[in-house]
Formats: C-alpha cells, sequence, structure tokens
C-alpha cells in the first residue's frame, strides 16, 4: 500500500463530522439552505418581484414562488446568457451547463454559479470521496489518476464573457489547477465534441496511465474499453490498469450494464452510483452496494417533492422530508443557488429509507408508459430487462419502448426497440421472460396482462448494433449527456428510430 493512502485516508475521516452534521439534521439543513438562497437573492429582479425581503418560512416562500418548469425560467437565463446580470441570482454568472433534450432539438442552459460550483458540485464531490474513504480505509484511489469521460464546451456567439458547455466540461474548466494532477486525459482530449475521433484519443492517452477510478456514462465507457482492448490486444481491463478499483457513475440506470463492465474489466472493483445533473449533485451512494444514494441537504439545493399525480396541475402540491414515505414516486423541484427557483427537474425518484434520507432515480416526469393504466416506469423496464437477459444470456446496450394503441382488430401492447450486444438464442423467449419480469415487478401491468384483454404480450425488435448511436449522430446528439428516451407515452421517437433503422 502507497504510504499516501494512510494520509488520504485521514484527511477524508476529518470531513467526516461535516457530513455527519447535515446526514443526521436534514430538515435543519434544508431550512438553512433556503435561509441563505432567499436571503442572496433578495435584491435581485425575481427577488424583488418575489418579494423575497419579506419571506421568513418555507410556507410563505413557496406562496410567494410559483413552480416553473424551463420554459418558464428562460426569458431570464436567455437575459443572463447575453450579459445582463442581478437577475436570478446576485453574484455574477458567466457558465451555463448545456443539457439537450431527448425527445426535441430544443437545449437547456442552466445558470452555473461560482456558489453552484464551490458549494454544491465540488463540495458534494468531497463528500463522495470522504464517504468512500469511510468505508475503504485503506484505498490507494488517489495514488492514480482519474479518467473522467466528459463533454464538450463552445463559447457563446451572443456574449464572449458567457461560456457554456455539458456539465461535465463545465465542471473540467473550473477545476483548481491540482485537480488536474489527479485526472487523465490533458484537457484538450476531455473537452473535445467530436466523439469518434475522442474516443480514439482517449484510448491512445491513457492506455499507459495508472488509471484508479473511472467516471462517465456507462455507454461510452464501454465503447472506450473496447478501443482500448482492441489496441493493446489484452482480454481485460484489469490486465491494462492493474490499480482500477473504482467506477462512478449516473445519468442513466447502471442495472443493464453491470454485467458487461464487470466481464470486460475482469476482476471484483468497487461501483459507486451518483446524482448529478446540470441543475446540481443531488445524492450517492454513502458505500458500493447500499441500497438507495444519499440525499445531500446541505449542498445550496433546497428541495421539495411533488407527487407525481399533482404534475401539471395549475398549483401543484408539494411536501418536505417530513411528509415523504417509501417506495412513492415524487417529482423533484428544487430551489438553487444558481438561481432556479421551484424549478421541476423533470427526474422522479423514491426514498428508499428515511432517516437517513437515500433515494433512487425511478425515472422522467415524461418518460413512462401509462397508455392503459399500467403505470410502467424506467425502473420497471430497467429490472425486467436484466431479468429476461440473466434467463435468456443476452446482453442488452439500449432499448426504447412505446404504447401499441387499440385499433378495431387487436388490443394495445408495449412496442420496444432493443438493440443487443449479444441477442438470445430465441426472440420470443426473451419476450416472454420481460413480460413475466414486468408483471412480477408491476402489478398494474399484470392487472393490464391478464388474459391480454388491455394489453397483449409485448413487441420487440431486435436492432443491429450501433443503430441508437447511428441515429444520434445522424441528429447531432452523439456522445456527452445525451441519452436514448427509453420510454414514452407517444410513439413519435419510436417510430423516428423504426424507420432510420429499415
Amino acid at each position: 500500500m502507497s504510504l499516501l493512502s494512510p494520509a488520504i485516508s485521514s484527511l477524508a475521516r476529518m470531513r467526516l463530522w461535516r457530513i455527519e452534521a447535515w446526514k443526521n439534521n436534514p430538515e435543519d439543513a434544508q431550512r438553512e439552505v433556503l435561509q441563505d438562497l432567499v436571503t442572496s437573492a433578495q435584491y435581485t429582479e425575481f427577488g424583488r418581484k418575489c418579494q423575497f425581503h419579506e419571506l421568513f418560512n418555507i410556507r410563505s416562500f413557496k406562496q410567494a414562488v410559483p413552480v416553473h418548469e424551463y420554459d418558464d425560467l428562460k426569458p431570464y437565463i436567455e437575459r443572463m446568457m447575453n450579459g445582463e446580470q442581478n437577475i436570478l441570482w446576485n453574484t455574477p454568472v458567466y457558465w451555463f451547463a448545456k443539457s439537450s433534450g431527448t425527445t426535441s432539438e430544443r437545449s437547456k442552459f442552466i445558470p452555473v454559479s461560482d456558489e453552484s460550483l464551490e458549494d454544491c458540485h465540488f463540495k458534494a464531490a468531497k463528500d463522495v470521496l470522504t464517504m468512500y474513504y469511510q468505508f475503504n480505509p485503506e484505498s490507494e484511489l488517489l495514488t492514480g489518476k482519474g479518467l473522467v469521460i466528459g463533454g464538450s464546451h463552445n463559447i457563446n456567439p451572443m456574449n464572449n464573457e458567457a461560456q457554456y458547455g455539458d456539465l461535465s466540461a463545465v465542471l473540467l474548466q473550473n477545476t483548481p489547477f491540482w485537480g488536474h494532477w489527479l485526472r487523465t486525459p490533458d484537457l484538450s482530449i476531455a473537452l473535445m465534441g467530436e466523439w469518434e475521433t475522442k474516443i480514439e484519443k482517449l484510448a491512445e492517452n491513457t492506455i499507459n496511465e495508472n488509471v484508479t477510478s473511472i467516471s462517465g456514462v456507462p455507454t461510452w465507457t464501454l465503447v472506450l474499453f473496447k478501443r482500448i482492448l482492441q489496441i493493446t490486444g489484452k482480454k481485460t481491463m484489469a490486465e491494462v490498469w492493474p490499480s482500477l478499483e473504482l467506477y462512478m457513475h449516473g445519468g442513466v440506470s447502471f442495472t443493464p450494464y453491470k454485467e458487461q463492465f464487470q466481464k470486460l474489466i475482469g476482476k471484483n472493483i468497487n461501483y459507486i452510483e451518483m446524482y448529478n445533473a446540470s441543475e446540481g449533485f443531488f445524492a450517492a451512494q454513502e458505500n458500493p452496494g447500499d441500497d438507495g444514494m444519499l440525499l445531500f441537504t446541505d449542498h445550496g439545493i433546497f428541495m421539495e417533492f411533488m407527487p407525481v399525480s399533482e404534475y401539471g396541475k395549475k398549483e401543484p402540491h408539494t411536501i418536505g422530508l417530513q411528509s415523504v414515505e417509501p417506495g412513492k414516486n415524487y417529482a423533484l423541484i428544487i430551489s438553487t443557488n444558481g438561481g432556479l427557483w421551484r424549478y421541476i427537474l423533470g427526474d422522479t425518484i423514491q426514498f428508499t429509507s428515511l432517516h437517513p434520507f437515500h433515494i433512487k432515480v425511478s425515472g422522467r416526469l415524461k418518460h413512462y408508459m401509462n397508455a392503459f393504466g399500467e403505470e410502467v416506469i424506467v425502473d420497471n423496464t430497467d429490472k425486467a430487462i436484466t431479468i429476461a437477459c440473466q434467463k435468456t444470456g443476452a446482453i442488452v446496450n439500449d432499448y426504447t419502448a412505446a404504447p401499441v394503441y387499440f385499433s378495431d382488430t387487436s388490443n394495445g401492447a408495449h412496442e420496444w426497440l432493443v438493440e443487443f450486444e449479444k441477442e438470445p438464442a430465441v426472440l420470443e423467449e426473451f419476450t416472454r421472460e420481460l413480460d413475466a419480469a414486468l408483471k412480477n415487478i408491476n402489478s398494474d401491468y399484470e392487472a393490464k396482462r391478464y388474459k391480454d384483454i388491455a394489453l397483449r404480450i409485448p413487441v420487440i425488435h431486435a436492432l443491429k448494433k450501433g443503430t441508437f448511436s447511428e441515429w444520434l449522430r445522424s441528429n447531432g446528439k452523439l456522445g456527452g449527456q445525451h441519452k436514448i428516451p427509453r420510454l414514452s407515452n407517444e410513439r413519435k421517437f419510436l417510430e423516428e428510430i423504426f424507420q432510420f433503422a429499415g
């Protein structure tokens, strides 16, 4: 073990008391966060409009500030991108995290202030590191390099002071100088926008590094692994990077990918899930293998939880931590130190435990199937895909699904486009196993499938390998944070892909 490891472990433990303070008193931490946000922003244009100087508790804040979607805040954000300041937040904002829509061409630009960098993203990253060293005190994580598979950024043509890019690119550009010593590849490669060239450069420039950790979207990490194994002729990544001990992931469920990772890496490593979005860093697993992620309640974000049944109402009802229940789906409503106020994030979460509060991401508000009252969410389908793969020996790269509605001659169904890394011997068997798993996971789906009265067995089409990537490329969405929307109540996206696949 490196002599540096005990010293790093001791430093990490010195931060632990800070985590324990907000972990054990989350509601107090959230009240303090809201007070700090309102006080800081009271003299901004938005703060004056909502009379922040008169708000002294959570109830008055909710009465004064309506729930917003992105389009509601977009006029303010566009003015900030054009150089106006003191609009949504009281300190200058020069960075914007670009979050591209998955079902439309429209992009969202999320303001990233110095406070959201320091007191949210970077603070949360330190807390993840602290928790990891608490779990694994003899770790040699920081004696090697962390491979970051990040995004790209561009100068905003509307205002030379404002810059935007994928969140990972924004974070890389603002990382303290010492942080660059601990990561690979070089910034010029990490921020490349053309992903096919980028993967090649990433492979060439990291093969000989002592990589101890990796963070990135699972799909692109797998592509990189396979290219490195092609170049080196090695059988596993453990032969390339023998000190690799941690993979940090988020953005999409890791469940369908874990088997591929274990096979390609070739040894046991730790996996930590993090809930880190353009809008903020919300949660992370305390220990590898935990059921759920610890909710970060002291990181510049005030959180409300909206039952999904409230979505679309003029004045939706939201609750605080004191009222949440395990296993129920909530939409996350956030107010942040970047200037988002009662903003509907778009993700749905479930609490896996209370006191301490642990959550899992269950899907997206607009990414689900409920055409027949079946209420199928992404968490259901990810689990069902995993079970069907285990039963049939298949490996799935990605998928999307949408309803087939009733016609004069047949009842409804779910239609799936599935891209296999390894196809099942018999696709019909995979379909049966997927259907059976969904019945077992979701009682509403099981009820609708009863005797095929409302829903018949799913219709699954196997796509040739690379179809989803080719479609993303054709739409200028290859790489970074762009993802295939896995579920939809509408057929538009599925039909576009199906037509593209020929």
